[in-house]
């Protein structure tokens, strides 16, 4: 890397911070850093956003590559070649959403997706950024079943060797969903099956859907910023509102991350908003985890003491004081099962309390934080809880609260409408509590 690519990358690093906690970013950077740069992260880009959003694509991915990150491109072309079959007068056949791919239709995916790829790995370099084109030969693949879908190929095989040398080399490697079978036969490969192969043999820390829509929508139409598979799973596949096309979505990534190591990631977000996903807890589209299930105890002998303590601890930075657990008035504890983040609640006077939100460094921003908030508020919708008011958890409380008010260094909020002298009176017993960390 030379002095000028080092001093970019610093002001980048620091136009980066001023966007959000700095902290936050240098944790994000130094993660994604230590693992091998082939495993970063694979981005599949639909054949819409190259037609659309081409520069804000390109512009993103050189972004990544200029703060050392050097992600794994792969990309189709499904609107293009609809477009490109019509005007050859080439009839379209799916069967199970799979296109039957002919001689007729396989020469002309050959030239839509090597047309797309090559306007895309311009586009990069335009942009300051050495990339590398990989139209075949990365994706070894056999037929699919050639009396029905014709030149339709399944992957078998990733050459590792030639994506990991060009990344190696500083380039980013953008591929297309081009395969070669047997004796050396292009094939068309579906898009989802890449990427599913991909993931297999890369294991990536991070793969990333670029979509105009900017993530998976909720009933009302919002984004949901997060899905934890282990816990939200079934319970979303049985609403009424998730669609065909949802569902099969969901499917698909379930599939790729049972495939993952648990740190895996699925981000769905816009390519402008591929930066604020990547780099901050609060994120910019949808993030999906494995996750892992929450416990609920309602009684501290179903809880390891010196787990939660060490929860605790790391996550505040903090020495607890030796007897507070001992004395802790438990109500209801909501842990993930690896004791990576926690609630615990219990209740002061005549009002529900939350002593403890404790999430460890590593957690934050797999949208864990959030999958625990969700579970104990779906039980206890109105409560009070305490923050100091330089944390710089506190952007996520204040989106969470109903209001809140300082007292001394303290920042109280609460959740629910209780009236507005239960919440004065509230406020001042929250912000009197004793200690419950060392040098407090």
């Amino acid at each position: 890397m030379t002095q000028g690519t080092v001093n970019t990358r610093q002001t980048i690093v620091q136009l980066l911070s001023n966007m959000s906690d700095g902290k936050e970013i240098r944790s994000y950077l130094q993660r994604f850093s230590e693992v091998d740069q082939s495993r970063f992260a694979i981005i599949k880009i639909g054949g819409a956003i190259l037609a659309e959003q081409l520069e804000e694509t390109a512009a993103a991915l050189a972004f990544l590559h200029t703060v050392g990150l050097t992600p794994i491109v792969l990309h189709g072309g499904g609107p293009q070649l609809d477009k490109t079959l019509k005007e050859r007068g080439i009839e379209t056949r799916k069967i199970n959403g799979l296109r039957v791919t002919d001689a007729a239709t396989l020469d002309a995916a050959r030239d839509v997706f090597i047309g797309a790829n090559i306007k895309l790995v311009e586009a990069v370099r335009a942009q300051g950024v050495a990339a590398h084109s990989l139209t075949s030969g990365a994706i070894e693949a056999d037929y699919l079943d050639r009396e029905k879908y014709g030149f339709v190929g399944e992957p078998t095989h990733i050459r590792l060797g030639l994506i990991r040398s060009i990344a190696d080399s500083g380039a980013i490697p953008i591929l297309t969903c081009l395969g070669l079978a047997p004796g050396g036969q292009l094939v068309n490969v579906n898009a989802d099956a890449a990427t599913r192969a991909l993931v297999h043999a890369l294991q990536p820390m991070k793969i990333i859907f670029l979509a105009s829509v900017g993530g998976l929508l909720d009933e009302a139409g919002e984004i949901i910023h997060s899905i934890n598979l282990a816990a939200d799973y079934e319970e979303l596949m049985a609403q009424a509102w998730v669609t065909d096309g949802m569902r099969l979505k969901l499917e698909e990534i379930k599939r790729l991350l049972d495939d993952a190591p648990l740190s895996s990631s699925v981000s769905i977000t816009t390519p402008s908003g591929l930066v604020r996903e990547l780099f901050t807890h609060g994120g910019s589209g949808t993030l999906i985890r494995k996750g892992e299930l929450i416990v609920k105890a309602a009684d501290k002998k179903a809880l390891d003491s010196v787990r939660v303590a060490a929860l605790i601890e790391e996550a505040f930075d903090r020495k607890l004081l030796s007897d507070w657990w001992e004395d802790f008035d438990l109500d209801a504890a909501f842990v993930s099962e690896t004791y990576r983040a926690g609630a615990f609640i219990s209740t002061i006077d005549d009002f529900t309390y939350l002593d403890k939100f404790a999430v460890i460094e590593e957690a934050r921003g797999e949208g864990l934080a959030r999958t625990v908030w969700r579970r104990f508020t779906a039980e206890h919708p109105n409560f009070y809880w305490r923050s100091r008011t330089d944390n710089g958890f506190n952007a996520f409380y204040a989106a969470q609260a109903d209001g809140s008010a300082r007292r001394g260094p303290w920042t109280v909020f609460w959740k629910g409408d209780m009236g507005f002298e239960k919440i004065a009176a509230a406020v001042d017993r929250v912000a009197a509590l004793p200690p419950s960390f060392e040098g407090e």
